[in-house]
């Protein structure tokens, strides 16, 4: 007796597929069968012949949750990323309060998103200019024994809990991390060059949208990626370049691993797809991230640095802000709004429509980089990222051949927005199975429908029980865990606004708490693949 089957599914034998029968037992994966008459299982889950891939990972989200509960929850986080076929997240350690950088802080956040995910999550350790001039590096160690994947550096500030590293803090915090054999990823624009121009710009009067990326210049993500490259050498530090942006960024990764340094890199949906004169100049602060959007030869560019092994894995940012507040606030312009968008919902259907359905990448390409690369890389292969027997009965199952319309006041994303409103794409999830169980399914129906007032109150707005008691001494650093955007949010002061959208979320088919914490399996390193 079997616990599921997932019946015709048409899983990838490199470029070509086969269609079989998934045997699941004990949430992991027990077999494949092309026959399964007289075989029992306590449930049947049919891929109608779908494309059926190992469960995608997004290893690059901002949930927000502690402390920024206004722009996402882990519960519509994780309930984006089911929508949009992602089985596991990788959530970073800057956007909290406090932020995550020491094993007592890494528990605190466990103990508060468990019971709102949907999806399986791991974690990000982090590192900061503070963490070097505090004497606080001790603290690198103890969050690799925890089992972070990883460290977040960044060279450009993000939230006063998480200061930015100077150029010598970056070298000292690399020789920390490389002691744990872990990478350590770092925001790659160099601070000087995005503080000088965009001062300049705005004394000139620039006001338009594509003023943004142009004072955010490519030669800032450049020399960031170059000056990184430098320090991870001398310190012996696996450097991975996250959301990278440009063409130069790929090609100097792509340096590197000819050289034999363990340099990796990402890139995001937004960065193949979108160019900033044209999104800008439509959408405004709506498409202001950091790095700033490109143009359409860094489209391209990107798109070669996926098949030649320079870009290893896709991933996000996803970071959405909340309209009211922090996108479009009265009196709010193109410098003033917060830079951020979401895109955990849009990833892999973006990937597939745009790079396999149009023949930019093949099949075997498309399951590095949306499952198997990030999986090895942070150390959860093969327990994810593999269709083996033995790991997690994770899967993707994508309808390759139904069309529809990115629109963002439909998404499960708490925000609202999205650069990619109105695209049109071809593909789309049909059923994301975490564990061998069905989180969502492409209907109408949710359980998050029925969720009474009480279960949200419990779920999304009050702190599990004694976790105030526990966490006695961050509570009193950080009253509430409240972020200043949060107390001047408009969502503080409407929660309704908050269970209306939870509950009109479609096709969630798990309860919340459902999504489980994966802690590091392994230290693994990819192959360096670069094809000259």
């Amino acid at each position: 007796m079997y616990d599921i089957i997932v019946k015709n599914a048409r899983i990838p034998q490199g470029d070509d597929t086969i269609t079989t029968n998934i045997l699941v037992k004990d949430e992991k994966i027990a077999g494949f069968l092309d026959n399964i008459e007289g075989v029992a299982a306590k449930e049947i889950i049919d891929a109608e012949g779908h494309l059926t891939l190992p469960g995608c990972i997004d290893s690059h989200t901002h949930f927000m949750y502690q402390g920024f509960p206004h722009r996402e929850n882990f519960l519509t986080g994780t309930a984006a990323a089911a929508s949009g076929g992602v089985t596991t997240i990788i959530d970073m350690p800057c956007c909290s309060v406090p932020s995550v950088r020491s094993a007592k802080q890494l528990q605190l956040k466990v103990d508060l998103i468990q019971p709102q995910a949907l999806v399986d999550f791991a974690l990000w350790g982090g590192v900061t200019g503070e963490d070097v001039r505090e004497g606080w590096l001790d603290h690198v160690q103890e969050q690799a024994d925890y089992g972070v994947v990883a460290f977040k550096a960044y060279m450009t500030p993000s939230v006063p809990t998480f200061p930015r590293v100077t150029d010598p803090e970056m070298y000292e915090a690399f020789k920390a991390v490389a002691k744990t054999g872990l990478p350590v990823g770092i925001h790659a624009e160099n601070y000087s060059m995005c503080d000088y121009y965009v001062k300049e710009f705005q004394k000139q009067g620039r006001m338009d949208g594509p003023a943004w990326a142009e004072a955010r210049m490519e030669l800032a993500e450049k020399v960031a990626i170059e000056l990184g490259i430098s320090f991870a050498e001398d310190a012996g530090a696996r450097l991975h370049i996250v959301h990278m942006s440009t063409g130069i960024g790929a090609k100097l990764v792509g340096e590197a691993k000819k050289r034999g340094l363990n340099v990796t890199s990402e890139s995001c949906p937004h960065y193949l797809t979108l160019n900033y004169q044209e999104s800008m100049t439509k959408y405004g602060a709506f498409a202001k991230i950091a790095p700033p959007l490109r143009t359409k030869k860094d489209n391209e560019e990107q798109w070669e640095g996926i098949n030649n092994g320079s870009i290893d894995f896709i991933a996000t940012d996803h970071a959405p802000y909340e309209i009211e507040s922090e996108k479009a606030r009265e009196g709010m312009n193109i410098w003033t709004a917060f830079p951020g968008i979401p895109g955990v919902e849009t990833m892999v259907p973006i990937i597939v429509s745009e790079g396999y359905n149009k023949g930019r990448i093949s099949l075997s390409k498309l399951v590095e980089i949306l499952s198997t690369n990030a999986a090895i890389h942070y150390g959860l292969y093969p327990k994810k990222g593999a269709m083996h027997i033995g790991s997690d009965a994770d899967f993707t199952i994508i309808d390759l051949d139904k069309e529809w319309v990115i629109e963002p006041k439909k998404q499960a994303s708490m925000c609202g927005y999205s650069p990619l409103e109105g695209m049109k794409l071809k593909g789309k999830v049909a059923k994301t199975i975490v564990r061998g169980h069905l989180v969502f399914e492409d209907i109408e129906e949710s359980v998050l429908a029925g969720l009474t007032d009480e279960e949200l109150k419990t779920i999304v707005h009050n702190f599990p029980e004694g976790i105030e008691e526990k966490y006695a001494d961050e509570f009193s650093k950080y009253p509430y865990l409240h972020s200043a955007e949060y107390e001047n949010s408009y969502r503080i002061n409407n929660p309704e606004v908050i269970d209306k959208h939870i509950r009109e979320i479609k096709g969630i088919k798990a309860k919340p708490g459902f999504g489980q914490f994966i802690k590091r399996q392994s230290i693994q390193i990819l192959p360096r693949k670069i094809t000259f």
